[in-house]
C-alpha cells in the first residue's frame, strides 16, 4: 500500500484543516473508507479533506469533530476557513471553477473574467495600481485569458451569466476595446452551454446591489458561493444555510434579467454605439 501523500500544513489553512483530520483519524485507527461511513460520505471526499482540496461542510465538519474527539478543533479552523484573505480566496475560487459543472455569475461592474478578451482584460489590469508592473500586468491578463480554457472541455459547464447594465454601458479601454468585446460576448452567448443575460437600470432595486457573486455547482460537492466586494473585498461562502441564501439573491436577480435572446439584442445595441462612437 502506498504512503499517503505529504502534505504542508503551513501552505494554507485548509491545509492545516486536512492535516489536522489525518492525524485525529489515524490515532482514532480508521481508514478514509470508515471514517466516511461514519459521516454518510464516499471515502473519495475524506481523502479531499484531507489532502487540503476541498473543504467540508459545517455540519460535516463538526460530525467529524466528535467522533474524532478533536475538542472543537476542527470546528475551530473550519470557521477561519470561511475567512479567508482576499489572495487565499481567489486561489481557492480559480481552482473550484475548473471543477464546477455549472457556474452562475452575476456582474455588477465589469465582463466576467471567463469571457474578457484580452484588450478588455490588460485595460482592467492596468488600473490595478502603479506599484503593478508591465510584465507582472503580462502575467495576469495570460492568467486571465487562460482560465477560459475551462469553457473549451469536452464537457463544458454551464455558464450563466447575469450582467449589469453598467457592464455594456461602461467604456473600458475605449470604443475600440469595447466594440470587441461586445462582439465577443455576442459571440459566447452563441454557445450551447453559454447562456448571457442583461439586468436592466429600469430593473431598479435589486438583491444583488453591492457587489457581484458566483455560484458554483458541482456534480459530487456541496455548492459554494464567491463574493466580490470593492477594492478588492472578496469572500468565500462554503456554509450550507449561507449559500442557500446567497443562490436566492441569484435567483431573484435572475428573475429580474431580460431574457437572453433580449439581452443580445442589447449587447448588439450597445457594440453599434461604441462603433459610431469610434467612427466620429
Amino acid at each position: 500500500m502506498p504512503a499517503p501523500k505529504g502534505l504542508d500544513p503551513s501552505r494554507s489553512l485548509l491545509a492545516l484543516y486536512g492535516t489536522k483530520l489525518r492525524k485525529l483519524r489515524l490515532r482514532a485507527g480508521w481508514t478514509q473508507k470508515q471514517l466516511a461511513d461514519k459521516v454518510h460520505l464516499s471515502h473519495s471526499r475524506i481523502a479531499q479533506f484531507e489532502l487540503g482540496k476541498e473543504a467540508p461542510a459545517e455540519e460535516i465538519s463538526g460530525m467529524l469533530d466528535d467522533l474524532l474527539g478533536a475538542d472543537g478543533d476542527l470546528s475551530d479552523l473550519w470557521g477561519h476557513l470561511q475567512r479567508l484573505p482576499p489572495s487565499d480566496a481567489f486561489r481557492r475560487f480559480k481552482e473550484y471553477e475548473v471543477k464546477a459543472s455549472a457556474i452562475h455569475q452575476y456582474q455588477a461592474h465589469c465582463v466576467p473574467g471567463l469571457l474578457q478578451t484580452e484588450a478588455y482584460a490588460r485595460e482592467i489590469m492596468s488600473h490595478a495600481g502603479p506599484w503593478v508592473s508591465e510584465q507582472e500586468i503580462d502575467v495576469m491578463v495570460a492568467a486571465r485569458i487562460a482560465r477560459s480554457s475551462v469553457l473549451r472541455k469536452e464537457v463544458p459547464p454551464l455558464l450563466w451569466v447575469v450582467l449589469d447594465e453598467a457592464v455594456i454601458r461602461r467604456p473600458v479601454g475605449g470604443p475600440s476595446v469595447m466594440g470587441a468585446q461586445m462582439a465577443h460576448l455576442l459571440k459566447m452567448s452563441r454557445e450551447p452551454r453559454i447562456e448571457i443575460q442583461v439586468l436592466p437600470y429600469a430593473a431598479g432595486t435589486h438583491a444583488a446591489m453591492g457587489g457581484s457573486l458566483t455560484v458554483l455547482t458541482f456534480d459530487n460537492a456541496p455548492d459554494l458561493v464567491y463574493l466580490e466586494g470593492g477594492f478588492g473585498l472578496t469572500d468565500m461562502v462554503r456554509d450550507r444555510r449561507a449559500v442557500a441564501r446567497h443562490s436566492h439573491r441569484y435567483d431573484l436577480v435572475h428573475a429580474m434579467a431580460l431574457p437572453p435572446a433580449e439581452s443580445r439584442r442589447w449587447i448588439e445595441k450597445a457594440m453599434e454605439e461604441f462603433s459610431t462612437w469610434d467612427s466620429n
